[in-house]
């Protein structure tokens, strides 16, 4: 049995899902497959060879965790709880293409494909929709271990294709089929410094809102207009305000993706539309570059060279800090991506791609 899932970049709400708001996500063409079957044992063997690691328990051992993260028993302990079954252990070799701990969300789309493969594999196979594939991968990762973490990444790699994804008030799940074009991933080779930047951007922002909603209850992150950010000029220092006009503007730039994404849905290629949704990624990435402060230099030169190479817009990807940056490039990817390569990138020509599925 051969299961793999795609990594995923955020086209808009980065930073902004755990403020409540919603994000447009999309699965790309760079995965990780697991392919295994049974042993005759109760061992689970996993061989990892592109880290050169190996990982062998006993499926009656899943339980205390040994590792910090511990996803492959926190996934067989909670498809336990859902009534799965194993009498069997099993043997697999897991390979991925999706660059690690870059903020294209390779663990998320490990531990769905680790689902997908334990429900097939199980005595008692239930045939999980994606959908909640994605809810048993985000359970073994985040709830299982008390971890600050949205549905974003579980959803897109386990759904795969575009998605709207709502969390607030309660979780609401759009799959997207719109007409895109290549995009090209750049890896800046820089480590993110996810927690520096949640500092600011997550619990900075919060402080915010709590600070205005003081003043004036009236307010709403999702409701509250753009042009209302002046009525705080006297409440909020520089920094805080720019805080807050990044984040009021990225929510409409989203609102503003999403028709154009749905207006793109089974419509032939079209330049005008390919040039407003490029427009729009970068309009995002110059908040988080300027406001919320998650790009560097580095990625900023990738950036300035793609675009003179030709794509049409793109921005950061994931926590920031460091890590991806990915930019749309339907008609000059491989100029692109060579450009991205001359600032000390390394460069992926991608596309939207399905999400977890069994491979022949």
């Amino acid at each position: 049995m051969k299961i793999s899932t795609p990594g995923r970049i955020c086209f808009f709400g980065e930073h902004q899902d755990y403020l409540g708001l919603p994000v447009i996500a999309a699965a790309i063409s760079r995965r990780i497959s697991i392919d295994g079957g049974f042993r005759n044992d109760d061992k689970i063997v996993l061989h990892l060879p592109d880290l050169g690691q190996k990982e062998e328990f006993s499926l009656n051992d899943t339980f205390p965790y040994v590792v910090q993260r511990d996803y492959f028993r926190s996934t067989i302990n909670v498809l336990k709880r859902k009534g799965l079954m194993f009498s069997k252990g099993f043997e697999c070799v897991i390979h991925g293409n999706i660059p690690i701990n870059s903020g294209t969300s390779s663990s998320s789309a490990l531990i769905v494909s680790w689902a997908h493969f334990l429900d097939k594999m199980s005595d008692n196979p239930v045939g999980f929709s994606q959908k909640e594939l994605g809810e048993t991968a985000n359970a073994a990762e985040v709830l299982e271990f008390g971890e600050p973490g949205g549905m974003m990444d579980h959803y897109s790699t386990a759904i795969g294709n575009v998605i709207y994804l709502e969390s607030t008030p309660a979780i609401h799940v759009e799959a997207l089929t719109p007409t895109l074009g290549t995009f090209v991933l750049g890896d800046s080779l820089e480590a993110k410094d996810t927690l520096g930047i949640l500092a600011r951007c997550r619990y900075g922002m919060e402080d915010v809102i709590r600070k205005v909603t003081a003043f004036d209850p009236g307010f709403s992150i999702f409701t509250t207009p753009y042009e209302q950010f002046e009525d705080y000029k006297n409440l909020l220092t520089a920094d805080e305000l720019s805080l807050l006009k990044a984040n009021l503007e990225d929510r409409d730039i989203l609102i503003e993706g999403k028709a154009l994404l749905t207006q793109s849905i089974n419509s032939p290629v079209n330049e005008a539309l390919d040039k407003h949704f490029g427009n729009l990624l970068y309009k995002h990435y110059k908040n988080l570059r300027d406001h919320k402060r998650t790009s560097t230099p580095k990625i900023e030169r990738m950036m300035n060279a793609a675009l003179s190479a030709g794509a049409l817009g793109g921005k950061i990807n994931g926590s920031g800090g460091g890590g991806c940056m990915f930019v749309y490039a339907p008609t000059r990817a491989e100029e692109v991506a060579k450009a991205i390569e001359k600032e000390g990138g390394k460069s992926y020509i991608i596309t939207v791609d399905s999400g977890t599925r069994i491979e022949n």
